[in-house]
């Protein structure tokens, strides 16, 4: 296959673009390296176009598209706080970008657009563990970006009859995890903070659980649902299991201190991702004692 991964040098793209060669495809990256990292890519670099652009602005990179069999989004702004700071750049980024690159795989022909969405969207969820048919209740402006840029995915499905899936990530974790910014996910935070040398920065009193998901499961994910085909769906990607954030500090080791709880936080995130194991066959296999492990002998 002919394939566009859009955040290619990403902390997930990075990693979905590693396996789609593995399983010998072709590969183009659009990055605008906001927050992706070139270093992601330099293992492949010479394996694979890079097209650097801003896919919030029309533009070349557009007739990239052409021939191309699937397009995996997974370009966005990520993190609560600067989303609340900067609204507008985020709405640019996450909801005009993915309108963008619709438009753009409409005109193409593209056979099978994936979708990163988010858990942030089911905001704070009634139910544990949390289906898909749960309601949408963003607490923030980076989860509602999310949430309209999967309602335009599955409209432009609807309308233009474009392919689409999908995919609400839960708590990704793993290798190439970005570390900068005091509010960036959990994982990579204290990841940056073990590697300085400084204490861990636990948020509120650390007891709220999280459904860690290791990166190259939620890789594998993306490749699954753009092999089925089964287009107009949404499915939850996560571990099926919480872990609380006290534990993860312990696996990862050293000092903790706390912080104030965020605005919009949920205490608990928890997938139910017993639909795309049904309807996929796709299923999470990196416990978090492995994956912790795995980035702890990566980084020592």
């Amino acid at each position: 296959m002919k394939v566009l991964v859009a955040g290619g040098a990403g902390f997930i793209g990075s990693h979905v673009v590693d396996m789609l060669l593995n399983a010998n495809h072709s590969v183009t990256v659009i990055d605008n390296f906001s927050s992706g990292r070139r270093s992601n890519l330099q293992h492949v670099a010479h394996l694979i176009e890079i097209i650097e652009a801003d896919l919030s602005e029309e533009g070349d990179w557009m007739s990239a598209l052409k021939g191309v069999d699937w397009v995996l989004h997974l370009a966005a702004l990520a993190d609560i706080v600067p989303s609340i700071q900067n609204p507008e750049k985020y709405y640019k980024s996450n909801v005009t970008g993915t309108f963008n690159l619709l438009q753009a795989s409409v005109n193409a022909g593209v056979k099978m657009f994936v979708y990163a969405a988010s858990s942030s969207c089911y905001g704070i969820p009634s139910e544990y563990p949390t289906p898909e048919s749960s309601p949408m209740a963003p607490q923030y402006p980076y989860a509602l970006t999310k949430m309209l840029g999967e309602e335009l995915v599955m409209h432009w499905g609807q309308v233009y009859k474009l392919p689409v899936v999908s995919l609400r990530f839960f708590n990704v974790y793993g290798p190439r995890s970005r570390t900068s910014g005091t509010y960036g996910a959990v994982f990579g935070v204290f990841l940056a903070q073990k590697l300085a040398g400084e204490p861990l920065t636990v948020v509120g009193d650390g007891r709220q659980t999280r459904d860690f998901t290791y990166v190259t499961d939620v890789a594998a994910a993306v490749l699954a649902v753009a092999n089925a085909k089964k287009s107009g769906q949404v499915y939850n990607v996560g571990s099926g299991k919480t872990v609380s954030v006290n534990s993860l500090a312990a696996l990862i080791g050293g000092q903790t201190t706390h912080i104030p709880k965020r605005p919009g936080e949920p205490d608990c995130t928890f997938a139910d991702i017993s639909r795309i194991t049904t309807e996929i066959g796709w299923q999470p296999y990196v416990t978090i004692e492995e994956g912790v492990k795995r980035v702890l002998d990566k980084i020592s």
